[in-house]
C-alpha cells in the first residue's frame, strides 16, 4: 500500500467534528476504478467530509513528474456543493536544473482561490461549469458517477454544429478525397522505395 494511503486514512480519522485538511495526492487517486483508493473516495462521500478538488498542472513539483492534485476534506460540509477543478492546463513549464517544472503566475494562483472560494458559496445547481475549469456537484452526482473525483466527468459534453449549404459540403468532401489521394499516393511511393531497397540488400 502507497504511504500517502495511510496518511490520508489517519487523517480521515484525526479530524475534529468541524475538522478541515488538505492533502496532496497522485492525480490517478481520483479515478482508480478499485483497490483502497476507490474505497477512500467512498468513505469521503458517504461520509460527506469532502470540500473539494483542485487537479494541478504536470511538473508543478520540480523533482517528480507525478501528475497531483489537492484534496480539500471538510467535516462541516455535509450538505454538498463539492467543488471539482481543472487547473492542469494553467501554469507555465520552465527549466529547473536537469528538471521541468511548471510555475503558476500570480494571476492565475488567484484565479484557483478565488474560483474555489466563490464556488465554496454557492449552491451546486446554481453553479455553471466554468470553461471546463471548475463545477460545484453533490454527493449524490459523485456516486452516480461512480465516485469520481475528476472534474473533466462533470463538464457539459459541447458540440459545435456548423451549417453548410449543399455546395460547400460538396467542396469540403472533395477536398478531402483529394487529400486521402495525395496520401495514398506517398504511401505507393514509399511502398516501392522500401521493396527496392530491400531487394538491394546483400548477405556478407
Amino acid at each position: 500500500m502507497a504511504i500517502y494511503l495511510l496518511f490520508i486514512q489517519h487523517i480521515i480519522f484525526s479530524l475534529a467534528p468541524n475538522g478541515k485538511a488538505a492533502v496532496v495526492v497522485p492525480t490517478g487517486f481520483l479515478t482508480a476504478q478499485s483497490g483502497i483508493e476507490k474505497k477512500i473516495r467512498e468513505k469521503l462521500v458517504n461520509a460527506r467530509m469532502l470540500r473539494g478538488v483542485v487537479s494541478m498542472p504536470s511538473n508543478i513539483f520540480a523533482t517528480t513528474g507525478t501528475n497531483v492534485s489537492i484534496l480539500f476534506l471538510d467535516k462541516a460540509n455535509t450538505q454538498g456543493d463539492i467543488v471539482l477543478m481543472d487547473a492542469s492546463k494553467l501554469g507555465q513549464k520552465i527549466k529547473d536544473g536537469k528538471n521541468e517544472k511548471t510555475i503558476l503566475s500570480n494571476e492565475e494562483e488567484e484565479r484557483i482561490i478565488s474560483t474555489f472560494r466563490d464556488a465554496s458559496t454557492q449552491a451546486f445547481n446554481l453553479l455553471q461549469p466554468s470553461d471546463d475549469f471548475c463545477v460545484a456537484v453533490s454527493y449524490e452526482q459523485i456516486q452516480a458517477k461512480n465516485y469520481s473525483f475528476s472534474a473533466g466527468q462533470y463538464f457539459d459534453v459541447k458540440i459545435e454544429y456548423v451549417d453548410l449549404t449543399p455546395e460547400q459540403f460538396a467542396q469540403k468532401m472533395d477536398d478531402y478525397k483529394k487529400n486521402l489521394d495525395s496520401l495514398f499516393a506517398e504511401s505507393q511511393k514509399l511502398e516501392k522505395e522500401i521493396k527496392k531497397q530491400l531487394g538491394e540488400l546483400k548477405y556478407e
